[in-house]
């Protein structure tokens, strides 16, 4: 699927039932769950925007864009938070539903993904990852595709 000999290091993050990766070189960080202003007029997964250090941060809600519930959490597990993206030097924060940590990935254990997958289309996904029989999918997903390039520039205005 991607180069064999790439090793990628992946900020994995739970969303609904599934655990999902993005490789580390699009993080700019992972921030606690802030308040987020609502905007009129945005996209419906647009949940807001927040002030982060001065910078005005869009904040996207996948849980809505690929219609998935939200993770059941145990008593005294850790809340979610945003994962900070840079797309294409914007920033933009996705909600997340728990933290993981980052795993390295081989480029060799890459595999193509199905065609459909927990309701996400398999043009969102880089790849799917399975260690082992036993252990859970991990999908890497594509971030420069999450929203097409239209998408994109309304969520930037939104912040403007």
């Amino acid at each position: 699927m991607a180069g064999e000999d790439i090793q990628y290091q992946l900020v994995t993050f739970q969303l609904g039932e599934e655990l999902y990766g993005v490789n580390i070189m699009d993080v700019k960080e992972i921030v606690k769950t802030q308040p987020v202003r609502p905007l009129p007029n945005a996209p419906y997964y647009v949940e807001g925007i927040f002030n982060l250090r001065k910078e005005i941060i869009p904040v996207i809600n996948l849980h809505k864009r690929f219609r998935l519930k939200k993770a059941v959490m145990e008593d005294g597990e850790d809340e979610g938070g945003f994962v900070i993206l840079n797309i294409d030097n914007n920033r933009i924060g996705i909600i997340i539903d728990r933290v993981a940590r980052v795993v390295p990935v081989a480029g060799k254990d890459i595999k193509a993904p199905p065609q459909m997958f927990s309701g996400i289309g398999s043009e969102y996904i880089q790849g799917v990852i399975q260690k082992n029989p036993d252990s859970p999918y991990l999908v890497m997903l594509d971030i420069r595709r999450l929203f097409n390039a239209k998408e994109l520039q309304k969520i930037i205005e939104v912040k403007q």
